[in-house]
């Protein structure tokens, strides 16, 4: 009999993490302020302590990972914030560098997985590929048929890793943190309704982007993931009818054959248009109306032969999932850690898949 094994692995964006840390990756765990409203560092290191304690995951994708530049390592400060709390998860692994203080970082268990930066696709300098090029380089695609291309660039290049687990399976990881929609400095009307839609239109750039390599994968026979935050969803807002669908489908694969889609249950939801039933990762606060607004950002979509597995999805919701709701000091922590919501997916494994087929 076939040896299996199992794996929980997160995705989880931690709102400003690199506030947390000097230029030599210590900890500040102090009551200075962080830069979350009203809480201080001390709160936010111990809240994400909790949660990260809570979550037991062999790999935890972290979005808005502590920097890395000339002087700070988001790889240095995340083995730190381990060790300070006494994580399994001792070890993390990094791809290209951010344009933001914001990068995309696998922190992970070195006895339950092998991780290992392995980006796919050609290098592209500044005049571009139409070929779903790295995702360090510049993607030219026409936005609005106009026969012009337009010159895509992440701004936080997705992180592609292999990895391998303990009983030799590989899987391939796909961390995104996709481009805010959101009108950032717009103040008239007219300047937040230009802003919305040219933002729009580069996500939904980076996320055809990231949806030729999910073909390429598809194609070789990887087992797939691709997880992380994508400021976007089915039916989230109204600029979605004038583009047809949301990034989140495209990435997916809505208009294609099941064999060629990726899967998320959260999104299958949102797509039925259940969205008074749809699930939530996020939680803003919306100064103007003075109240808060949740959203379904955060996904974990799996390949067809990884669904089949029938995994268990998981959003770590402070109110809507009994045990958070139930657990006061897990309630209070998720509040204070971050604006986001972990998102955790079960998955058992049999031993190494087939190899994939040339091509």
């Amino acid at each position: 009999m076939a040896a299996t094994e199992r794996l929980r692995i997160a995705t989880y964006n931690v709102e400003w993490f690199n506030a947390l840390f000097d230029d030599d990756g210590r900890l500040l765990a102090d009551g200075a302020p962080s830069a979350r409203h009203r809480i201080s560092r001390a709160e936010q290191a111990g809240a994400l302590g909790i949660v990260f304690t809570a979550m037991d995951a062999d790999a935890v994708m972290v979005i808005e990972a502590p920097d890395t530049g000339s002087r700070r390592s988001s790889v240095r400060a995340l083995e730190t914030f381990a060790r300070a709390f006494g994580l399994r998860t001792s070890s993390a692994v990094t791809g290209f560098m951010s344009e933001t203080e914001q990068e995309i970082t696998l922190l992970y268990d070195p006895a339950r997985l092998t991780p290992r930066h392995d980006p796919v696709g050609d290098p592209a300098g500044k005049k571009g590929s139409r070929d779903a090029p790295r995702f360090d380089g510049t993607f030219r695609y026409d936005l609005d048929a106009d026969s012009a291309p337009d010159l895509i660039r992440f701004s936080k290049p997705p992180l592609e890793l292999e990895v391998t687990t303990a009983l030799g399976r590989r899987l391939r990881l796909i961390g995104v943190h996709a481009k805010s929609k959101a009108p950032h400095g717009a103040r008239k009307p007219d300047e937040i309704t230009r802003l919305s839609i040219e933002n729009r239109r580069k996500q939904l750039a980076e996320c055809i982007w990231l949806r030729a390599r999910v073909e390429g994968h598809l194609a070789q026979g990887d087992d797939l993931i691709v997880m992380g935050d994508f400021n976007d969803g089915p039916g989230l807002d109204e600029y979605e009818k004038l583009f047809g669908h949301s990034g989140v489908e495209i990435v997916l694969g809505v208009d294609v054959p099941p064999e060629a889609r990726l899967y998320d249950p959260h999104a299958a939801m949102a797509q039925a248009g259940r969205m008074n039933l749809a699930p939530t990762t996020a939680r803003f606060w919306l100064n103007p109306q003075q109240r808060y607004f949740e959203a379904l950002l955060d996904f974990i979509m799996v390949s067809p032969r990884l669904a089949q597995t029938h995994p268990n999805w998981r959003i770590w919701h402070p109110w809507n999932d009994p045990a958070c709701l139930n657990t006061p000091e897990l309630h209070e922590a998720l509040l204070q850690a971050s604006d986001h919501f972990p998102v955790t997916i079960d998955l058992t494994l049999d031993g190494p898949a087939p190899a994939p087929r040339d091509g």
